[in-house]
């Protein structure tokens, strides 16, 4: 029978491997580390739960719903309080509320006068057609003006990619962003005309879709996952070599047989993966793509400790409003049995392409940090009651300009070297969803290749 081998048992490679799995095809996943999920990890300590990675995922495709649904986790899923849907961001140093609709944007304190017109002149603005690649912040300083940019825009990359909008690339980083202004002529008109389309292939807006996590947070996901699947722990892959159509993994224990890869782990692991189809690969280039470092830093305060309601998602926070924080998740507002009675949770990150010395820092300094700013932000007074740290330092690939320099080659690669394919974060998007998304593509490939 043949037999897939998936390498890296993150999100999107569990998902790969469960997925074929329901198609009857074996797959084995081999993982270097010990445990399986990745950034994904939840620790339960003294009545909080703290998420070290992602917080939420978004319902944003049907694949994810079908997961769920496969797993039998909907009763352990939890979707975030209605309540908890409000956005901030910080204007003058204090927590705004993002408008809730567009219509209130002109309503709103975060733009003046100057913005509200340019987002009414927008629909106007031709678009462009040179196919030139563009940053995040050409983009919109070109369609919108410098004031989203610096006021909405920067904050959101920095929640998103924890990125430069100046080296972002609006292409590759927000292709449907772009895609809107390519198919619509105007970002306003493609999310009115584009709905339909959305509605007809079962896709939700980000922005829109349902956030949930589950009882003991996000690592359920992963837990499960690995529990329906061959996993071997603490095995690296050293050399990956085709030959008779049969590609032979190698690890440490020994060499194993397998008809097809799918490659979901890190683009600096790699570019150091010696590939053999004929003669050596060159995967090198894998080694410019750029990582993030990103510190979390999860605290817990007494709720009498914290002047600000803290009801909704959480704050984003401009660069030109100097604080060293990119933002804070308002977790115990999000979903029940984050924080005991009586008390917060509040996720912040630090970092970044912004400040990514700061990731580096001891976590006691990431902790003074962090309450410095939550002091202004939110009125904390105190000392945090819970605190839990985790330093990545290659967090979040950065879709920078030229990054399809990347994509062509892996595109090239897999055309070259058949049954050998890539998924994951650094192919897909960033996001959990999308690496989600990303392994039940690979998984349907595969099954594609195999027949």
């Amino acid at each position: 029978m043949k037999s897939v081998a998936v390498i890296g048992a993150g999100i999107t490679g569990l998902t790969a491997a469960f997925r074929l799995k329901r198609n009857g095809i074996p797959a084995t996943v081999y993982e270097a580390g010990r445990r399986a999920g990745g950034v994904i990890q939840s620790v339960r300590q003294d009545g909080f739960l703290a998420e070290s990675g992602p917080n939420t995922l978004l319902e944003t495709a049907p694949e994810i719903s079908q997961l769920i649904r496969d797993l039998n986790l909907e009763p352990r899923r939890l979707y975030s309080h209605p309540d908890a849907e409000a956005r901030f961001v910080v204007l003058a140093k204090q927590p705004v509320a993002m408008p809730s609709s567009p219509p209130g944007i002109f309503l709103s304190s975060l733009l003046s006068a100057g913005a509200k017109f340019a987002l009414l002149r927008e629909p106007f603005i031709p678009p462009r057609r040179d196919d030139a690649e563009e940053s995040v912040a050409e983009f919109v300083s070109r369609r919108l003006n410098r004031e989203f940019l610096d006021r909405l825009v920067d904050a959101l990359v920095a929640g998103i990619y924890a990125g430069d909008p100046y080296k972002l690339s609006v292409q590759h980083a927000f292709p449907k962003l772009a895609r809107l202004e390519t198919k619509y002529g105007s970002l306003i008109k493609g999310q009115i005309l584009g709905a339909r389309e959305r509605k007809k292939t079962g896709q939700i807006a980000k922005d829109r879709a349902p956030k949930f996590s589950f009882d003991e947070g996000l690592q359920v996901l992963p837990d499960t996952l690995a529990s329906q699947a061959d996993v071997k722990f603490n095995t690296p892959i050293t050399r990956l070599a085709k030959s008779d159509n049969v590609w032979r993994v190698t690890t440490p224990n020994g060499d194993a047989e397998h008809d097809a890869i799918i490659y979901c782990g890190t683009a600096w692991r790699l570019a150091e993966l010696p590939i053999i189809v004929e003669k050596l690969l060159d995967v090198s280039l894998f080694s410019e793509i750029r990582y993030a470092p990103v510190a979390g830093v999860v605290l817990g305060f007494r709720r009498e400790d914290v002047t600000h309601p803290c009801q909704g998602f959480g704050i984003l926070i401009p660069k030109i409003e100097g604080f060293k924080i990119l933002g804070t998740i308002f977790s115990s507002a999000l979903f029940p049995n984050r924080a005991p009675a009586g008390h917060l949770l509040l996720s912040s990150y630090a970092g970044g392409e912004r400040y990514p010395e700061l990731a580096g820092l001891a976590p006691d300094e990431l902790v003074t940090i962090t309450c410095q700013d939550l002091a202004v932000l939110l009125g904390v007074r105190g000392k945090p009651v819970f605190v839990h740290t985790a330093l990545y330092p290659r967090a979040i690939p950065q879709y920078n300009l030229g990054y399809g320099k990347f994509k062509n080659r892996m595109n090239e690669i897999e055309s070259t070297a058949p049954g050998l394919f890539f998924a994951g974060h650094f192919r897909d998007g960033v996001s959990l969803a999308d690496s989600i998304v990303s392994g039940c593509n690979a998984a349907a490939r595969v099954k594609n290749f195999l027949s």
